[in-house]
């Protein structure tokens, strides 16, 4: 199976102009995706969009991973209104946040085809006005720029478009003939909202150099709910762990719906077709066992933080939801506070250790909820909330404090 296929099959092929699957069968393609660095982390959306760099590499393609310094400035246009604009510290500061991302997927240093990160402020930043009027704005009509879907939906609004993100598309486009011109790059890849940008990227290519350029999108992630792919409650998944756990992470990919588990599965994971058809079979048979969400937790957990992750959220699960607490176990877990060692000279009271833990906000509410029932430690009830906890109570250097069975906390004891 050639790489077209395994993007038809894994369902990322929305549009593709003509050639694409010659050109990525019979020649060395390099294709590069862009990523504007309006925040500092990357988010579960812009996986799908790693992924397909990772898996063109993987293919033996050269993927360039295009950094917005200088479309960063403007701002794709969204569908309903202005972006807010970045200063050029915070998109300094976003790029830095987003390159050990990219790492994690792509490998920039092997031999053969090394990923590139590239900023396009390399260029972009260096033109002045008039010169890129002459050289790039020269080659569209206005009439053109009003075709592209996401321009055409703006103005049907009330507050209309912006003349700085009218010319986005100019802009995104001068970048494909830039890194035509440097790298030889001949794919431009993305979502399919994507697709007027990419489009126009190619005209110019074929105008000024009269050659031919490639562009394949995926559709647009949405969940089978309607609702907009990597949306909680809680707000927007991102990729560092700062921002959202590891342990929120997993759990939201735990939680994906059954109609969408196999779709995600294909986006999402390295697992071959014969693996992702076996967990089909296991989820129509028996979709109790959410096989296939656990699987994919558990692949995606440890493609964006690493397989140390994996056995610490699995360790985590297991507190939380069964299992039995040990001086292993609780090492798996990342501790969410610690206790000094000198502390426990007269034993700490058990309220004090749940304020500590997260799970109180003040000792007197501590007390309360011991007097209701469902505090632990260590898995042994709590009933008096008047106790001490001795370190004799520990298992190795720490202790898991329960508030029911959902609400856990792991201290460490530290010297």
């Amino acid at each position: 199976m050639g790489l077209f296929e395994e993007f038809e099959w894994r369902g990322l092929v929305y549009h593709a102009t003509d050639g694409v699957k010659d050109a990525l069968t019979n020649e060395h393609v390099t294709a590069y995706i862009g990523f504007d660095p309006t925040a500092s982390s990357l988010h579960v959306g812009n996986l799908l969009t790693m992924m397909g760099l990772a898996r063109l590499q993987r293919f033996g393609h050269s993927p360039i991973a295009i950094v917005g310094g200088g479309t960063g400035m403007i701002g794709d246009p969204k569908p309903t209104q202005e972006r807010p604009l970045l200063s050029l510290e915070d998109i300094e500061r976003n790029i830095a946040g987003i390159k050990p991302q990219l790492a994690k997927l792509l490998a920039f240093s092997v031999a053969k085809n090394p990923a590139r990160m590239i900023n396009n402020a390399d260029w972009l930043a260096r033109f002045d006005l008039l010169g890129f009027l002459r050289d790039t704005g020269k080659y569209f009509t206005v009439n053109y720029m009003l075709e592209k879907e996401a321009i055409s939906r703006r103005l049907e609004g009330q507050d209309g478009i912006s003349y700085t993100e009218f010319s986005y598309l100019l802009l995104q486009a001068r970048d494909y003939l830039e890194l035509f011109d440097r790298h030889h790059c001949t794919l431009q890849m993305g979502g399919s909202d994507q697709w007027g940008n990419i489009t126009a990227g190619i005209e110019l290519i074929r105008k000024l150099r009269g050659k031919r350029a490639h562009g394949l999108v995926w559709g647009l992630l949405k969940t089978s709910s309607g609702t907009k792919f990597g949306k909680t409650e809680q707000g927007t998944v991102w990729l560092d762990p700062a921002r959202t756990s590891e342990r929120d992470f997993y759990q939201f990919w735990l939680n994906t719906d059954d109609r969408d588990v196999i779709d995600c599965l294909k986006y999402f994971t390295w697992l071959n077709r014969d693996e992702i058809e076996s967990l089909e079979r296991v989820m129509r048979d028996d979709p109790s066992t959410r096989a296939p969400q656990r699987k994919l937790a558990e692949e995606v957990t440890r493609i964006v933080h690493g397989p140390e992750s994996v056995t610490g959220v699995l360790a985590d699960a297991a507190l939380r939801f069964g299992g039995a607490v040990s001086a292993e176990s609780l090492q798996q877990v990342a501790p969410a506070a610690s206790i000094a060692r000198e502390r426990f000279a007269n034993g700490v009271a058990v309220t004090e250790l749940m304020v500590i833990a997260g799970l109180a906000k003040s000792k007197s509410e501590a007390f309360r909820l011991i007097e209701q029932g469902g505090v632990s430690i260590n898995d042994e009830p709590v009933t008096d909330p008047r106790a001490l906890v001795s370190i004799e109570k520990a298992l190795g250097n720490r202790f898991k404090v329960a508030k029911g069975k959902r609400s856990v906390a792991v201290i460490e004891i530290t010297q």
